[in-house]
């Protein structure tokens, strides 16, 4: 049985991850895979699994990847395509009825649409979440990566609840666990030698909805009241924005943002805890690859995901959305009180057994008749 995943690219982001953790839970239950990029560009092409075909529709924007993408499927006709984001999903649908075959295509949402809106999208991404209510109905189903956002689609995009399905992202694996145990980086980052402050860690995009902002001013409120670092992995385009925001708080000493790191998940390991500023998510990986390395957290209660994830606070601290002086103070409390080892243990536990891989994949491989 062939499948193919569709993405525009392999950028460093979470879709992108779980992308990958997807391709290669299906290749290992027989599935003959193929990843469908529009461009095959990006720092995650070096971690595609083996026996994964990568095939590059060389399209300089994903609108361009239209007529190599319908050739594709009448060339391949895969059994089923997994399709992520919006644009991306609805110019797979697009290509599917162009080609006039039997290809099941399944559209993956892992953004909340309508607070994506309220913030600077850009206007394809607008012309897609209008198309939403009319063109996701012909797909052979929409996939939700939380209950948020699943009821999102039905109650305020119209699409109907029996197209939609709800399946965690395929988070914690045996990859993970390897990964943090790679810990060469770490261990020669000054800030991770013996005797050295609490480093507090934030991995992702640097744009908007992180609200990377608001962290580094709580963060000056914690600098003065407790010794500590702040640690923030990703790259993206509020970059100089950031950095003259760090001159502007006097942090210079004690903020970092070295860019895109492959692996954080030494860093997330060795973290006196992991933060979640954002305005608003999906499902956000990083705080359940955190929950699964047992570091503490403390994230924002966005739509959605966080208060999914934690279960109400009950794995981690949860505050309002722009609450500078609430997540400074929850950041305080995690560094003057972390958790007992026997919570964090438990927490472990929690994350694999409801956001492990083999679930997810099996509750899409069930997704294609299996």
């Amino acid at each position: 049985m062939k499948v193919a995943l569709f993405l525009p690219s392999l950028e460093g982001g979470g879709a992108e991850r779980v992308n990958l953790l997807l391709a290669q839970g299906l290749k290992e239950r027989g599935a003959e895979v193929d990843l469908v990029l529009a461009q095959a560009q990006g720092p995650y092409l070096s971690a595609v699994p083996k026996g994964v075909r990568v095939v590059d529709l060389k399209a300089p924007r994903v609108l361009f990847s239209l007529v190599p993408l319908v050739a594709y499927l009448r060339r391949e006709r895969p059994k089923a395509l997994f399709s992520s984001l919006s644009h991306a999903n609805i110019l797979a649908l697009w290509a599917r009825g162009l080609a006039q075959v039997p290809t099941q295509v399944f559209v993956v949402e892992h953004t909340p649409l309508k607070e994506s809106r309220l913030g600077t999208i850009s206007f394809r991404e607008r012309a897609a979440h209008a198309l939403l209510p009319w063109v996701y109905p012909k797909a052979q189903g929409v996939v939700a990566v939380s209950k948020g956002l699943a009821e999102e689609l039905v109650e305020v995009f119209r699409i109907p609840r029996d197209k939609v399905r709800m399946i965690y992202n395929p988070v914690v694996s045996e990859g993970l666990f390897r990964k943090a145990d790679v810990e060469e980086e770490v261990l020669s980052h000054p800030w991770f030698a013996p005797n050295q402050p609490p480093v507090l860690l934030a991995v992702g995009r640097l744009s908007r909805e992180k609200n990377f902002s608001l962290l580094l001013r709580a963060f000056a409120r914690v600098r003065r009241r407790v010794p500590s670092r702040l640690l923030i992995l990703g790259e993206g385009q509020e970059r100089g924005f950031l950095e003259a925001l760090v001159g502007e708080l006097g942090l210079s000493e004690d903020v970092s943002l070295p860019g895109f790191v492959p692996n954080p998940y030494p860093f997330m390991r060795k973290a006196a805890a992991l933060v979640l500023s954002s305005r608003y998510e999906a499902l956000p990986t990083v705080l359940i690859e955190a929950m699964a390395l047992g570091t503490p957290v403390v994230a924002t209660d966005c739509p959605f995901g966080p208060r999914e994830i934690l279960e109400g606070g009950r794995w981690g601290q949860l505050v309002a959305v722009d609450d500078e002086v609430g997540l400074a103070n929850a950041m305080q409390e995690v560094l003057e009180n972390p958790p007992p080892s026997e919570e964090r243990e438990l927490m472990r536990k929690v994350a694999l057994e409801r956001f492990g891989v083999d679930r997810a994949i099996q509750e899409y491989w069930q997704l294609l008749g299996g």
